[in-house]
């Protein structure tokens, strides 16, 4: 059983970067390898006057700060192609796992607060290796993922994709809390980065 480390950076929906480690040959017989990886990104939270609308009042003073940030776990398949066009390319597919979080920070406002979400999802994209030395490559990615609608919640108030909320303010709804943070849906990906093989 051969493994594989690499580390990318690149763009995820905003500027970040993954790690991840790659099992090969480890079950007689089965035509992929199996990667697990974990990434981070920034990313524009939203609107930050109608999230604090939505989630707390209709309230408009103070000077609105606001920023994201992005947890990403991912699980592949990984196949490497041997004939055709894509000869020496490896296609990738999975599940994922995004975790979001907008802050908004009203200066002089007195308010601050953050709206999360965890969102399921699925992945997939392609990426070539070009050898540096017997272990190590040179690795770009190109790829997509695509996310559900999940729950956001802050401040107290959640509003849910099937149209039950916890505390909502006023007449909003998912729709408005959704147009408001800026939850990842449908998010391209590209990166580049090095990668070790090692245990063969």
């Amino acid at each position: 059983m051969a493994y594989d480390l690499e580390g990318q950076t690149g763009y995820d929906g905003g500027p970040g970067g993954r790690a991840a480690i790659s099992l090969h040959h480890f079950a007689q017989g089965l035509p992929f390898a199996l990667r697990l990886g974990v990434g981070y990104s920034g990313r524009p939270p939203g609107d930050a006057l109608l999230a604090r609308h939505v989630f707390i009042n209709d309230n408009s003073n103070g000077t609105p700060e606001s920023n994201g940030r992005r947890w990403v776990f991912a699980l592949d398949a990984v196949f490497v192609r041997s004939r055709g066009l894509l000869a020496g390319s490896t296609l990738f597919a999975g599940p994922r796992v995004s975790r979001f979080a907008a802050r908004f920070d009203f200066l002089d406002g007195n308010e601050d607060f953050t709206v999360t979400t965890t969102q399921w999802g699925l992945g997939g994209g392609i990426e070539h290796a070009y050898a540096i030395d017997p272990r190590d490559e040179f690795v770009w990615c190109a790829g997509a993922d695509y996310y559900l609608s999940a729950p956001l919640t802050g401040h107290g108030t959640t509003y849910s994709p099937d149209g039950s909320s916890v505390d909502p303010k006023d007449n909003y709804t998912w729709a408005d809390a959704d147009q408001a943070v800026n939850q990842p849906k449908f998010t391209p990906r590209f990166s580049i980065g090095l990668r070790r093989t090692l245990g063969r």
